[in-house]
């Protein structure tokens, strides 16, 4: 869970406002003429809702402008921006070498996110958002702040396998998404506190067991759930 935000910034409208887009001459990237396989035009046509249908793209959509696109015509000048808003991360990649995308600097790294009240559910592998919800690309020029609000069990990496309280061993895959050993039903996942076994293959004791039993020492996977949830107005992603 994250807040994220980004100063607004003067662009002009390049395009007529439609439906469900308004496209501006972004400030903050610049065009990369060495692309081989992607030529972007130095134009960003954002999400709105100018009273039409709201696809899954406009409801994701983070960038606002103002004034708001129903008073904008082409050629106007008007700010971009973030205002603080409240997302949750339904993935991260990382790029190397840097993905060419058209425009400099090239992204290191993506990081895919849904705005507050929205279900990952609402998203599938045939849109454009890739089935996770909006890309971000830190370190790519704009300049975002992000505030961390919540990490469900920042303690684990993916892969570790743990002991829960009622001596079932479970492998931590996401914060929703564990594997039983014993092959019984998941149900309301494992019982706080949990014991680290192994991370990356090899026993685990030491600073990071000590961190696993330290961060599920009070509370339950429920409750995490709960808080989550309250967070996001959304339910938990597979």
């Amino acid at each position: 869970m994250l807040s994220v935000v980004c100063p607004f910034t003067p662009a002009r409208v390049e395009q007529a406002v439609t439906w469900d887009h308004v496209s501006v001459r972004w400030p903050w990237w610049d065009i990369d003429a060495d692309s081989e396989f992607v030529h972007w035009n130095g134009v960003v046509a954002l999400g709105v809702n100018c009273g039409g249908r709201v696809g899954p793209e406009v409801k994701a959509e983070l960038f606002r402008t103002d004034p708001p696109p129903e008073q904008l015509e082409p050629g106007n000048v008007c700010r971009v921006g973030v205002p603080p808003t409240v997302v949750h991360v339904t993935g991260v990649d990382h790029h190397d070498p840097p993905m060419e995308t058209g425009w400099l600097p090239r992204p290191h790294l993506t990081v895919a996110v849904l705005r507050r009240g929205l279900s990952y559910r609402e998203f599938t592998d045939e849109s454009h958002l890739d089935g996770r919800g909006y890309t971000l690309h830190p370190g790519d020029g704009i300049p975002f702040a992000f505030e961390l609000l919540m990490r469900p069990y920042a303690a684990l990496l993916p892969g570790d396998e743990v002991a829960d309280a009622a001596r079932r061993a479970w492998q931590f895959v996401g914060p929703w998404d564990w594997i039983a050993f014993d092959g019984a039903p998941t149900g309301a996942g494992p019982e706080w506190p949990l014991v680290l076994l192994t991370r990356a293959g090899t026993p685990s004791s030491g600073v990071d067991a000590e961190a696993v039993a330290a961060s599920t020492a009070i509370g339950s996977h429920q409750e995490t759930v709960r808080q989550w949830m309250s967070l996001t107005d959304a339910s938990p992603t597979p």
